[in-house]
C-alpha cells in the first residue's frame, strides 16, 4: 500500500517532467529548422579541432554544423592540429562540394588548412590579396587578412583572428591589429574570431580595438557551448551600419560539436557598396 501511494504521489511530477522534456525537444527542433537570415551571412566558429563536448573528434559533425549555418563567409579557428607539423582536420573538398565554400589560400603551409589554425571560407567571388600576420604573445597565434570581392557586390576585408589566453598577450595582439588598420582604413573591414576576451573597461583588449572597430555590436554569449555565458567570439566592423542581426548559432548539434557556439551576422552589402564608392 505504501508503495502504491508513493507511485501515485510521484505521477504528477513525472508527467510534468515529460511535458518539459517534450517542450525542450520541440524548441530544439524549431531552432535547428530556423531559416537563415536574408542577406549576406558572415560567421565565426572555433571548431576546437573538431573535438566536441563528448570528447569525440568528429570532423563530419563539425562540417554538418558549418552546413547548418549556411554562411557566405565564415572564419574558422582551431581548424588544424596545434603542435608539430600542423595538419588540417576537415575535409575541405567535400565541404566545398556540399556548401560551395572555398578556402582563402595560405602560403607555406603544405598540410594545414589555414594560418595558425585560422581559415577563411567564402562563396562566389575573388580573392584580391591575402596577408598572414603573426600576432605577438607567448602562445603561437595569428591573424589572416583577406581582401575579397564578393560576386553579389562589394569589396570587403576580412580579418580572422584568434587571440591568446593571457591578458597581456591579448592587449598586444589588439594593438597590432589597430596599427594594421591605420594604413588600411579605407576599406570596409570585418574583424571576426575567438578573441578570448570577456572583460570590459580599460583592462579589456576590446577597449583597445574600439579606435579602429568602433562599430562593435552587443556581446553574444558563445562559450561554453552547452550553457553559453561568456562572449569570447566576436564580429565587428570599422564602419557603422554594415552589420545587423548578430547572434549565436544555437542548435542541438552546435551545442555538442565544439566547446564554442558559432556566431553569425548579416552584412548589409548595399551599405558596403556605398562606402566603397565614396572611399
Amino acid at each position: 500500500m505504501t508503495s502504491m501511494h508513493a507511485r501515485k504521489d510521484s505521477l504528477p511530477a513525472s508527467i510534468l517532467a515529460s511535458i518539459r522534456n517534450r517542450k525542450k525537444r520541440l524548441e530544439a527542433v524549431l531552432a535547428a529548422a530556423k531559416p537563415r537570415a536574408e542577406g549576406t551571412l558572415i560567421a565565426s566558429y572555433n571548431v576546437h579541432k573538431c573535438v566536441g563536448g563528448d570528447r569525440r573528434c568528429d570532423p563530419e559533425r563539425t562540417s554538418r554544423v558549418i552546413h547548418e549555418i549556411g554562411a557566405d563567409v565564415i572564419a574558422l579557428q582551431e581548424a588544424d592540429t596545434r603542435f608539430g607539423e600542423r595538419t588540417g582536420i576537415l575535409d575541405l573538398t567535400r565541404l566545398e562540394r556540399e556548401t560551395g565554400l572555398v578556402p582563402v589560400p595560405v602560403s607555406g603551409m603544405s598540410k594545414a588548412h589555414g594560418w595558425h589554425g585560422n581559415v577563411v571560407l567564402f562563396k562566389k567571388g575573388l580573392v584580391r590579396d591575402v596577408h598572414q600576420i603573426k600576432l605577438p604573445g607567448l602562445e603561437p597565434r595569428g591573424a589572416l587578412v583577406a581582401e575579397l570581392e564578393l560576386e553579389n557586390g562589394g569589396e570587403l576585408r576580412i580579418i580572422a583572428a584568434h587571440f591568446g589566453l593571457l591578458r597581456h598577450s591579448r592587449a598586444r595582439q589588439a594593438q597590432m591589429l589597430v596599427e594594421l588598420m591605420a594604413d588600411r582604413s579605407e576599406a570596409t573591414t570585418i574583424l571576426l574570431g575567438d578573441l578570448n576576451e570577456w572583460r570590459l573597461g580599460d583592462r579589456s583588449s576590446l577597449n583597445t580595438l574600439q579606435s579602429a572597430f568602433e562599430a562593435q555590436p552587443p556581446a553574444v554569449a558563445s562559450f561554453p557551448a552547452r550553457l553559453p555565458i561568456l562572449a569570447l567570439d566576436r564580429i565587428m566592423s570599422n564602419r557603422k551600419g554594415v552589420l545587423t542581426n548578430v547572434e549565436a548559432h544555437d542548435t542541438p548539434l552546435a551545442r555538442v560539436a565544439s566547446d564554442h557556439l558559432p556566431i553569425k551576422a548579416v552584412l548589409n552589402l548595399k551599405r558596403v557598396e556605398e562606402l566603397t564608392a565614396t572611399a
